[in-house]
């Protein structure tokens, strides 16, 4: 268990794979801010106290490994770096010169899928849990 975090009571390990992709596929805008993205999603996901394990950029859309402290919503972190993300990228390569909130450049929605140990792991600890925590008990001086 030496991958777990911890937050003050609790010990965690809560990973998601996560897609998402630009609005219409906007291949091409989309292509000329691929190299920006990365170092702002790190970025974003940071203020929410999350780790960007893994992630890809490819033509048409996003895929990212990401670990999430469990006190935050997935949909919470992913639609923080969403938005704050295509908000900075209007801000930054954006032609005009206003305030950008409210531009869409991500589609609405996005995958999500749990990463997490072996099933067959997870299956046998459970199992052997109550065995477990006999032998724990027999160690105890009182």
């Amino acid at each position: 268990m030496d991958s777990t975090e911890s937050l003050s009571h609790s010990r965690w390990e809560c990973k998601y794979h996560v897609i998402f992709i630009p609005k219409c596929r906007r291949k091409t805008l989309y292509e000329k801010l691929r190299p920006h993205l990365g170092e702002v999603f790190r970025k974003l996901a940071e203020q929410k106290e999350s780790r960007i394990l893994e992630g890809h950029l490819l033509a048409d859309h996003v895929h990212m490994l990401i670990s999430i402290p469990p006190k935050y919503a997935v949909s919470q972190v992913i639609g923080f770096i969403k938005g704050k993300s295509a908000i900075h990228l209007a801000r930054v390569y954006g032609e005009r010169k206003r305030n950008f909130v409210g531009q869409h450049f991500w589609a609405r929605g996005f995958f999500v899928s749990t990463v997490g140990r072996d099933e067959a792991t997870v299956r046998d600890y459970i199992r052997n849990q109550e065995k477990e925590d006999q032998r724990l008990e027999q160690m105890l001086p009182w």
